[in-house]
């Protein structure tokens, strides 16, 4: 470890270290102490510290009073794959999903969502919260807001297994092609926090999904909040002599 680093650049390359070292081990393994990785590195204990504090808050890795520093569980791969003409499409996400309905009903579109879904603020909205659960564990808490006229006949039940893209074109002919969609850090307020098991104030991904069907109408209107210790995003860019 170089010794003339800035205080913060000791951390982030203390930082670095440690995920090399994590990334070597499978979930639940324990790291060595803080006072064998301070030595090891030629760092002090409150450097090292802060760095396993960063990793901790993140989920990467797991303390656990009087037995030591373990690397965090598995998080959850989402990929977006290229296609040929340069867009992405999202291969089914790891592990065994399913859903836990919270809340199931109609309401009128209001300014906000008739942008969003482009309709009359007046029109009515079928307005889904749903938690996703991933191999028994709460991942994701999605709030799904779709056209009432396209899903007429829709109920919770449907929305607890399969896939729900695959619902909309078998039984109402919504043959769902493409979206835009955004991804921010954010934290989990009470609520969210007492859903996915986490403290309140945890690290989350926000989702935001507006989905077209093959004739380019909105379909639908996703925000979700995943947990930012189990859920990545992975993707494969491709450069041109353009790219900057």
């Amino acid at each position: 470890m170089t010794s003339n680093l800035r205080p913060g650049l000791k951390r982030d390359a203390v930082r670095d270290y440690l995920l090399d070292l994590v990334a070597g081990r499978g979930p639940g393994e324990a790291i060595p102490s803080e006072r064998d990785l301070a030595a090891e590195l030629g760092v002090s204990r409150p450097t090292l510290r802060a760095a396993v504090d960063d990793l901790v808050r993140s989920g990467v890795l797991v303390r656990e009073q009087g037995r030591g520093t373990f690397t965090g569980p598995h998080r959850v791969t989402q990929a977006l794959a290229a296609t040929p003409s340069g867009s992405f499409y999202a291969p089914p996400a790891e592990g065994e999903w399913s859903s836990q309905v919270l809340d199931f009903g109609t309401l009128v579109a209001g300014p906000q969502l008739a942008r969003r879904l482009q309709l009359a603020p007046a029109a009515p909205v079928l307005r889904v919260v749903r938690l996703r659960v991933v191999d028994g564990e709460p991942m994701a808490i999605e709030r799904l807001h779709l056209p009432y006229e396209l899903v007429v006949g829709l109920e919770p039940d449907d929305m607890v297994a399969g896939s729900f893209y695959r619902l909309l074109r078998e039984r109402f002919g919504v043959d769902v092609r493409s979206a835009v969609q955004t991804l921010e850090a954010t934290v989990t307020d009470e609520s969210e926090a007492g859903l996915l098991g986490v403290p309140e104030h945890f690290p989350a991904l926000m989702v935001e999904r507006t989905t077209r069907d093959a004739g380019g109408r909105i379909v639908e209107f996703v925000r979700s909040v995943y947990r930012g210790d189990r859920y990545r995003v992975t993707s494969e860019l491709h450069f041109d002599a353009a790219s900057g």
